[in-house]
């Protein structure tokens, strides 16, 4: 779907990928960067950690990737998103798309503005769909959290403002259950088109060049929405993010990571990590979502690589002494 500029340009599809904290944003971004669609995506990733690790758990591909790591894409780093937009542009003869992941703790609202407050961007590009992930094991305990008065509901806010809804992790339920999550969904945002995924696979013509943002319905549903406007998130979220030479003892890890998800999986929102296990020539990824973990053989360590570690922890009552004593303790 081509849009122009006044000028007869051909305006830049964009699409905003949303989803709270561990809802799988990452795998359905390796799934389109490995399907054959024949599209030429230029991918822009913000975390919300201490230290930036999803550049490495993102697939080596032929597509431009920039990582900003250093704060939430819809507050403190809005100014990169535009700078590096503007880089872009001057680079547009090498990509036909954007694709824009946002933290699991961003609004999306903020990150919409940016394609309509900004001449230049709203010159050059056009905002196409806003996507959100939804973790159909863990959504409605995000969806009904009861926030402090004037601090957002941030997974609340991606549902609302989503275009096209991803029901992913979909495995993991029963039926009754995924559709109490459809119904729950529904009743924040009827509008959306909305899908059942499992590890993110999806159609990708159901959510690339769409031109399914539609700015009357979202002044409609948020008069202030063109407004500038400060949004508060929820404080007691925190990250640790730890960094350790050496390798791993394999026995020792598998006991602290059945005991730390045991003892404080309700309040590990997010945590992945790339670590170095001994004996084992091969990076190893993981990744949970509160008790849930998951874990899988990465790229190679290089002959003369230093081998370490690097964990991040999103969530509530995070001891950063405890847990890099703990882990330390692991290491051979």
């Amino acid at each position: 779907m081509a849009v122009t500029d006044p000028t007869g340009s051909v305006k830049v599809p964009v699409t905003v990928l949303t989803g709270f904290l561990g809802s799988g944003k990452t795998t359905l971004l390796n799934y389109i960067l490995q399907e054959q669609h024949g599209k030429r995506i230029a991918v822009i990733e913000n975390e919300f950690g201490e230290i930036g690790i999803d550049d490495a758990l993102v697939l080596d591909a032929e597509e431009e990737i920039f990582e900003m790591n250093n704060g939430c894409i819809c507050c403190t780093v809005r100014g990169d998103l535009i700078r590096i937009l503007g880089n872009l542009m001057r680079r547009r003869d090498k990509f036909d798309h954007i694709l824009v992941e946002t933290t699991g703790l961003a609004d999306p609202a903020p990150v919409a503005q940016t394609f309509f407050v900004d001449d230049e961007v709203a010159s050059q590009l056009r905002l196409d769909a806003i996507v959100a992930m939804v973790d159909a094991k863990h959504v409605l305990a995000h969806l009904d959290e009861v926030k402090p008065e004037g601090v957002e509901n941030e997974a609340v806010e991606q549902v609302a403002f989503a275009d096209r809804i991803l029901i992913n992790k979909v495995d993991l339920v029963s039926e009754s259950e995924l559709l109490a999550v459809e119904a729950r969904v529904r009743s924040i945002n009827g509008l959306a088109d909305m899908q059942r995924t499992e590890y993110g696979r999806v159609n990708l013509d159901a959510i690339l060049n769409v031109g399914a943002f539609d700015l009357d319905r979202v002044i409609e549903m948020d008069p202030s929405f063109l407004l500038e406007s400060e949004h508060q998130h929820d404080q007691s979220v925190t990250s640790v993010g730890l960094m350790l030479p050496g390798e791993l003892d394999p026995e020792k890890l598998n006991v602290w990571l059945s005991t730390l998800l045991r003892t404080k999986g309700v309040d590990i929102f997010r945590m992945k990590g790339i670590l170095a296990v001994a004996g084992e020539d091969q990076r190893m990824v993981f990744q949970g979502v509160h008790m849930l973990f998951d874990s899988a053989p990465h790229k190679v360590w290089g002959p003369d690589e230093v081998r370490s570690n690097q964990l991040v922890f999103i969530g509530r009552n995070l001891d950063r002494d405890e847990l890099t004593a703990s882990f330390a303790a692991c290491l051979v």
